[in-house]
């Protein structure tokens, strides 16, 4: 029987990644839905399940038997897979297990338990500035049961049983540490996945799994989140028509049902056509009896957002930024600006750790500066600043405009330390915002804000709401702009189109002042607008 169990193998430690991973796959999204703020980024459960995707993959391939040799593969898999802070969190639990159990082919129940408390405490030392009530909390509980457990020397089995118990009795307190997980009603969603992961750690472990056993590859290539593009239409498709015989509100009218995120703008005798589609043949097709065209593009957004990487320098420079940005035009302006590789990813699309990796593999630079511009997307950035060593300094920009800002400092024939510096400096110039739907309820002051309800965020905060985007974007520019400041850049997302952006900006500019606005397309998913304010 399990809990009679003395000795630990390596098939005990597959057997509980594997019931781990299965455990995941079942309860996931509802860890998703326990992130308190109400924005489109509740991907706690979806980054611990990935990062715990590719332990399964590389243990359930791996030719290690020994319970030492199979925990330093899954620990290093965790770090190189890691997605978000909680997936960095969960992956240094992997990376104590395998600091305790190092050159063991086999391994008693307090040796294991030992290595599970190795575990938590690197969990906490990933942290720079731990918090109570959180992931951290649950954590310290667990270490606390697993002392004890192990000091009255229990099997294994039972080890696991009483640090869930104590894991459990401290994810029951978070919403007494933190007031805004009291106020949503819920508890740690990262402390959650740690209870999780125990449990399916401990059903492994007893041969039963919650779920069939998962074709790993399978379901993370249907887990992975993705830019939250039509891909039904996934042909952006860009041309000019000269000398035209057709009216812009005719052509308009004539494309609106051939695709999406439609533009036609009209110059000086041309027409400038941007629309997605499904067909750009037929679209193409029609326009030639307008008129003649001209600077015909197409580009098949589906690959561009399966592409992890982009790579627009050739040839080796001193130091190069590797950048993240979700959406085609915030990648387009982030290139402009100078960043050589653009990463994939953001808000519900945290990046592993090794896409840093294999850009920092790439050999384009000496040095590099990684702009993660997200809040959970610095913890990963860190960690890849541990495994490159010298070759990597991290610009903690925990936004885009704070990314964007960051680049305009850049100046590539400087060293990476004085850029670093220049770039470091940029990031409170700058004030961030932006508007996006609640995907849950949440207070505003003493208002009961629904979900769907479009909200403005402010520096991390719900600061307003309304019932239009343009009202939202009112408001929230209201409730930010302060007399230092000269310019608003706005930055409009992939569901608006250029018309719609620019109707809320002119309507907007006569409440602002004196304060420019500058309007650009952006092309983010979930965020109608992102704002930026120097």
């Amino acid at each position: 029987m399990a809990g009679s169990k003395e000795l630990i193998t390596g098939g005990d430690l597959r057997r509980m990644i594997a019931g781990a991973y299965n455990k995941f796959l079942l309860e996931h999204e509802g860890i998703n839905q326990l992130n308190v703020f109400p924005v489109p980024d509740g991907d706690t459960g979806t980054n611990m399940l990935l990062t715990l995707g590719a332990v399964a993959r590389a243990v359930a391939e791996a030719p290690e038997r020994g319970i030492g040799s199979l925990s330093k593969r899954a620990a290093d898999s965790a770090i190189m897979g890691a997605r978000g802070n909680s997936g960095v969190i969960l992956a240094q639990i992997f990376r104590g297990l395998a600091r305790g159990l190092l050159g063991k082919d086999q391994a008693g129940s307090a040796e294991v338990g030992k290595a599970f408390q190795y575990g938590v405490l690197y969990a906490y030392r990933a942290v720079a500035k731990p918090v109570e009530g959180t992931i951290l909390t649950v954590a310290k509980g667990i270490a606390k049961g697993t002392r004890r457990a192990v000091r009255e020397g229990l099997p294994f089995y039972d080890i696991l049983d009483q640090a869930i118990q104590a894991g459990e009795s401290e994810l029951a307190r978070t919403p007494e540490l933190l007031p805004a997980l009291k106020a949503a009603g819920v508890v740690d969603a990262g402390g959650r996945g740690l209870i999780v992961f125990l449990r399916g750690c401990l059903e492994g472990l007893g041969g039963v799994y919650a779920g069939p056993e998962a074709d790993v590859d399978r379901t993370l290539r249907s887990i992975v989140p993705t830019v939250d593009f039509e891909i039904a239409r996934p042909y952006c498709t860009e041309f000019i028509i000269k000398s035209h015989n057709i009216s812009q509100a005719e052509a308009r009218r004539k494309l609106e049902s051939q695709g999406d995120s439609l533009v036609v703008a009209e110059g000086s005798d041309v027409l400038k056509i941007h629309i997605h589609t499904d067909h750009p043949g037929a679209v193409l097709e029609s326009a030639l009896t307008w008129g003649t065209l001209h600077q015909i593009k197409i580009d098949n957004m589906a690959d561009q957002h399966r592409s992890v990487l982009e790579e627009p320098v050739q040839g080796k420079t001193k130091v190069a930024v590797v950048s993240v940005a979700g959406g085609e035009g915030i990648t387009d302006i982030m290139k402009q600006l100078g960043a050589a590789i653009v990463i994939a990813g953001g808000q519900s699309m945290n990046p592993a750790v090794e896409d840093f990796v294999d850009a920092i593999h790439s050999g384009i630079a000496d040095q590099y500066i990684i702009l993660p511009n997200n809040n959970n997307i610095v913890l990963a950035a860190a960690q890849v600043k541990k495994l490159v060593g010298e070759r990597a300094e991290v610009v903690p920009t925990v936004n885009i405009p704070q990314g964007l800002a960051a680049l305009i400092a850049f100046a590539p024939e400087k060293s990476l330390a004085e850029n670093v510096a220049a770039m470091n400096s940029r990031l409170s110039t700058v004030q961030s915002g932006a508007v996006t739907m609640a995907v849950r309820d949440c207070m505003v002051g003493d208002c009961q804000v629904a979900a769907g309800s479009y909200i403005g965020v402010a520096d991390h905060e719900v600061v307003v709401f309304a019932e239009t985007a343009g009202e939202t974007l009112v408001q929230l520019l209201q409730h930010m702009i302060r007399p230092e400041h000269e310019v608003v850049s706005l930055y409009y997302g992939a569901d608006l189109t250029w018309e719609q952006a620019h109707d809320i900006v002119a309507q907007l500019t006569s409440k602002l002042g004196p304060v420019a606005v500058e309007l650009y397309f952006g092309g983010q998913p979930h965020y109608h607008f992102l704002v930026s304010l120097e």
